[in-house]
């Protein structure tokens, strides 16, 4: 499984709640993986311009913002694409077979309809939001979420 996409909103939800640019060695440590990754997450994002790195200053910042940043512009800016695409049909049924000859067409039409319902879904969500969850949440569980210096 692709993990791209949580990692990005996370790094995200950092990069904002950040008071001063945060690096990719920072940002990979809560993450739970290496620098080198989020360096390739935060690359997609900047040629996104969802965030930017400062000349001369270690760190990122956001571009926008996180109101105006759709959970769809994240997915598209990590995943490369502007195309939706999250489930795929195996290669090869038997086409002697009932199932096998006719299950193409069959999941092609569904799945097409549940990637578009969950696009609209995804355009529809804010890095805002997400970040007034993970108050709630941070609250609820007596802990707060803190700006990171």
């Amino acid at each position: 499984m692709d993990v791209k996409f949580s990692s990005a909103i996370h790094t995200l939800i950092l990069i904002s709640e950040a008071e001063i640019p945060i690096s990719s060695e920072h940002i990979a440590n809560s993450v739970g993986t290496n620098a080198s990754y989020i360096r390739k997450l935060t690359s997609r994002l900047s040629k996104a311009g969802i965030i930017e790195g400062h000349r001369g200053v270690r760190g990122f910042t956001l571009n926008k913002r996180p109101s105006d940043i759709t959970m769809l512009d994240i997915y598209r800016a990590v995943m490369q694409t502007n195309a939706t695409h999250f489930f795929d049909i195996h290669q090869n049924p038997n086409d002697e077979c009932i199932v096998g000859h006719n299950i193409k067409p069959v999941l092609s039409g569904i799945f097409q309809e549940m990637e578009e319902n969950l696009e609209r879904q995804l355009s529809g969500f804010t890095l805002d939001e997400c970040i007034n969850i993970m108050r709630k949440n941070t609250n609820k569980n007596n802990k707060k979420l803190k700006k990171i210096k």
